[in-house]
């Protein structure tokens, strides 16, 4: 029997465990893939205490969006648990003046109204244009209902809270897998163009026709990527 590499993966903003769903059932034959819960806390620090304790002791890690500030924060406590990273739709660098106005303006808003979860105009920057209107749409936005409101607060807080973490890239020492949409329009390909020249060793892999959340607009080439980095020496 092929042993499984134990992987953690880490979700983004208004995600839950459907964002992983593909990966985890096309790599359970070479992985032992579990996805850590990021709804519960609302510093990056305290996300990635949680993942860690529930986390077997050495493991490959990969994470999306927010994931990513997350994962940033596993290396800086415990980099020798970390044997492979992968970064999907992520950024290192703290987040600049206009975006943070952006996210305390949409938390001022819920907090004086009803959350709206994910709506037609925030679909439009999470997915590609062609799938807006697709059952895929309709997937994005149950998952940010079963997030919640409250939960959605505390994302936001950790992610305006989090640190620059550029510094930290050219000392990451493990196999390196940095992956982007080409129509990404909340982390545009310059970012994460930005983090493979910076990581030593990183690979980088652009999606055709895909917007921010690749592992559900391109399940199956996601789930490809990964086996081909797990299996990367």
């Amino acid at each position: 029997m092929v042993e499984r590499t134990p992987l953690l993966l880490l979700p983004g903003l208004l995600s839950d465990a459907r964002l992983w769903r593909d990966q985890v059932t096309g790599l359970a034959d070479v992985a032992d893939a579990r996805v850590a819960d990021l709804t519960r806390d609302d510093d990056v620090g305290a996300m990635a205490d949680r993942a860690l304790a529930g986390a077997p002791p050495r493991f490959a890690l990969a994470a999306l969006s927010m994931g990513g500030y997350v994962a940033f924060e596993i290396l800086r406590r415990a980099p020798a648990r970390v044997t492979r990273l992968a970064l999907f739709a992520s950024s290192a660098a703290a987040a600049s003046a206009d975006r943070a106005a952006r996210r305390r303006a949409a938390m001022a808003s819920l907090r004086h109204g009803r959350f709206a979860g994910v709506t037609t105009r925030l679909l439009r920057q999470l997915v590609h244009a062609d799938r807006v209107a697709t059952p895929l749409g309709d997937e994005v936005r149950a998952m940010a209902e079963r997030v919640g409101a409250e939960a959605f607060l505390r994302q936001q807080t950790a992610i305006l809270g989090r640190p620059d973490s550029r510094p930290l890239l050219p000392t990451i020492a493990v196999r390196t897998l940095v992956a982007v949409g080409d129509a990404d329009a909340l982390t545009p390909l310059a970012e994460s163009r930005a983090m493979f020249r910076a990581i030593p060793g990183a690979s980088l892999h652009v999606f055709g026709r895909c917007g921010h959340l690749p592992a559900m607009e391109a399940p199956a080439t996601t789930t490809a990527l990964l086996r081909g980095w797990l299996a990367e020496p």
